[in-house]
């Protein structure tokens, strides 16, 4: 560690930064050293096709930077089963983690038999509640929130929109439902915001949307956290009901997703849906492997801006999260070659 800080304080006077600790175009990161062992990567599921999107693009990033990962765990949205598959991974003797999280609190048990053995982790797409992480790689996810409930209520003035909410255990859960529907408290009052907790699953989403609409034909608009879940049950209920109707016909009802699937992307196409939020699969994967390799080195992170594009924050607890950026998507840029949904299928 002293040679660490010694390092970097260095750079950071050659480069005239009154930071400490940082180094030149390195985004506020610590100096690289020479990582080396086996990384294990723990998917949180593989029912969504971001999630399979996401499995796709570890081992290409790995190679990419030099990280010699094992083979991915499916923890089959099982938080227990999580924990289990991380002891499991320390007995194989990796020498650094990338997981994403199930649960927010129930992760700590693994992220301290990580702490215990020494081993570095680096959560990617949901930040623990506490726990020690090198760093989180993730989007800002009450940003998600209030960005549908701006592209609802810009086309809603009134009436009933449904949110269909992922595991509130889950961070990620908790900041889309609290900021979609603080936005819609603040600036659309006459909207009444109905709830479906779905937990990311698509049977509870489907069975959900199929009881609020038979009581509540009148909706008019539909929120749906994770599009990569329940994109497909929700077009299919509201086909069932003579109710998914194109932008354009009076009958449309608007529907904003997350997740930038290339099947939201044909949605949006073809009118079905209005937009989404893009959440890079593809960065998760650079990143996650990106700071892992430089945490197993012994580096150190700090706030913010990085050279990616993207600021490092400083979580309640004093987590760090690397928030990635997670553009909106419309008819107006859904053809956008730059978006990962673009280009999954693309690639080799």
């Amino acid at each position: 560690m002293k040679r660490i800080a010694a390092v970097a304080t260095s750079l950071a006077l050659g480069c005239g930064l009154a930071v400490a600790a940082t180094a030149c175009g390195d985004g506020g990161q610590g100096n690289a050293g020479t990582a080396s062992g086996k990384v294990g990567v723990v998917l949180p599921l593989l029912t969504s096709p971001f999630w399979e999107s996401y499995n796709r693009y570890v081992p290409r990033q790995a190679a990419a930077q030099g990280v010699d990962t094992l083979p991915t765990v499916n923890s089959n949205s099982d938080p227990s089963k999580q924990i289990t598959d991380i002891n499991n991974l320390l007995t194989q003797d990796v020498k650094g983690l990338v997981v994403s999280p199930l649960d927010s609190a129930a992760i700590t048990a693994g992220l301290n038999a990580a702490q215990r053995k020494g081993v570095p982790v680096v959560a990617v797409d949901v930040a623990p509640d506490k726990g020690k992480v090198a760093m989180v790689v993730r989007a800002d996810n009450r940003a998600y929130g209030e960005k549908a409930c701006k592209q609802i209520g810009g086309a809603v003035k009134t009436g009933k929109v449904v949110q269909i909410q992922g595991d509130l255990a889950s961070v990620n859960g908790r900041d889309r439902s609290d900021a979609f529907s603080a936005c819609m408290k603040k600036n659309y009052p006459r909207v009444k915001v109905l709830e479906i907790p779905a937990g990311w699953q698509a049977d509870k989403a489907a069975a959900g949307l199929e009881a609020l609409y038979t009581a509540n034909p009148d909706i008019r608009a539909i929120y749906m956290q994770a599009g990569g879940v329940y994109l497909a049950p929700t077009l299919s209920t509201l086909r069932r009901h003579n109710a998914l109707r194109a932008a354009g016909d009076p009958r449309h009802i608007v529907i904003v997703s997350n997740d930038g699937i290339p099947q939201e992307l044909d949605a949006i196409r073809k009118g079905l849906i209005d937009a989404t939020v893009s959440q890079p699969a593809d960065l998760y994967a650079k990143y996650g492997m990106y700071y892992i390799k430089r945490a197993m080195a012994g580096e150190t992170f700090h706030p913010g801006p990085t050279d990616h594009g993207s600021t490092i924050v400083r979580l309640p607890g004093g987590i760090l999260e690397d928030e990635l950026p997670a553009p909106l998507v419309t008819k107006a840029n859904v053809d956008d070659t730059a978006l990962w949904g673009n280009q999954i299928g693309k690639t080799s």
